[in-house]
């Protein structure tokens, strides 16, 4: 497993442009990503979950990666977060 924590930076947070975009990234990996905001977790391909959270600029996210390619993958979805979010 491995996990990283984000403070997002983005105006908006994470809205229905963003969320979809981490959703299609997430997709090219087999692992199961986890998104969480305080006591919350959600799925994180699950977009209308993940816009539900209400995820806000300076909130800050646990993403938590665990499965068969999860260095690769959650190397990647930390430098999407920090590209996009």
């Amino acid at each position: 497993m491995k996990a990283f924590e984000y403070t997002i930076t983005d105006p908006v947070g994470i809205h229905a442009r963003p969320a979809g975009i981490l959703v299609k990234e997430i997709k090219k990996y087999n692992s199961t990503v986890t998104v969480a905001k305080g006591e919350k977790a959600v799925n994180a391909l699950k977009l209308m979950a993940l816009m539900g959270m209400g995820i806000k600029q300076g909130d800050t996210v646990k993403v938590t990666v665990e499965g068969a390619d999860e260095e690769t993958a959650a190397a990647a979805i930390e430098e999407f977060f920090k590209a996009n979010l």
